[in-house]
């Protein structure tokens, strides 16, 4: 397959996939303690998780919930992502890995942006599916990666993550814990400097964003933030960066 034909395919997975997020971004964006969301703003009970954040007994056609993500940015993401990724890693069988992955990703970073939590049905599911996952592909022929070292990644990952969160758990959320296990679990399948190099990409991205808060005023330096957008955004770029060198 020509490498354009495999990029546009890849970025149209995305979109179609980030388009069926809104629903499950509308349900799983609540403070942390509350349970996920059952009902639209109008008490209409909400049927299923994936598909557009609207009502199907708004009769007069409403617009998508307060609150809830809008589809086209979920798109773009979404096809931006899986598009870059096709690019890296070309046909090899990972990809595929990858593709499936990515839109979890987008929709927990849609959702860390707008209530700070990340939830357990979506991490620990994330870890275990790229542990079995990366196991199948590594299987396949043409694989460029190391499953063994994805396992360790896994491990090694979550447990630095939890001492950080043990050192200072107003400054960690236990989800990033959650999360980083299948963050280190993508990222060592390249390798431990793949899982070094996006490790810290995460950390610089969020400090730079940080930073830029502090400067526009718009925080101060014990202002929490999000982390998981910039723990995956870390991954991703570790994961780019370890496919085009594989």
């Amino acid at each position: 397959m020509a490498t354009g034909a495999l990029v546009l395919g890849a970025g149209v997975w995305g979109a179609l996939a980030g388009t069926l997020l809104p629903r499950a971004a509308y349900r799983f964006a609540v403070p942390p303690g509350d349970p996920w969301r059952a009902h639209c703003p109008a008490g209409h009970p909400l049927r299923g998780w994936l598909g557009r954040a609207r009502c199907a007994e708004h009769r007069a056609g409403g617009g998508p919930y307060a609150g809830a993500p809008s589809a086209p940015r979920l798109a773009t993401a979404g096809a931006l992502v899986c598009a870059a990724l096709a690019a890296a890693t070309g046909t090899r069988p990972e990809l595929a890995v990858w593709l499936l992955l990515a839109p979890v990703g987008v929709l927990l970073a849609a959702v860390d942006l707008r209530v700070r939590r990340l939830p357990d049905p979506l991490t620990l599911p994330l870890a275990a599916a790229a542990l079995a996952l990366l196991g199948l592909a590594a299987l396949l022929p043409e694989h460029a990666g190391h499953w063994p070292t994805a396992l360790c990644g896994a491990l090694a990952l979550g447990a630095g993550y939890l001492v950080l969160y043990l050192i200072n758990p107003a400054g960690m959320g236990f989800g990033d814990v959650k999360l980083a296990v299948g963050a280190g679990a993508v990222l060592g399948w390249y390798g431990w400097p793949t899982v070094l190099l996006g490790t810290f990409a995460g950390f610089l991205l969020g400090a730079l964003y940080g930073g830029a808060l502090v400067l526009a005023r718009r925080a101060d330096r014990g202002t929490a933030v999000p982390f998981g957008p910039f723990l995956l955004a870390g991954t991703l770029a570790g994961v780019l960066i370890g496919a085009y060198a594989a």
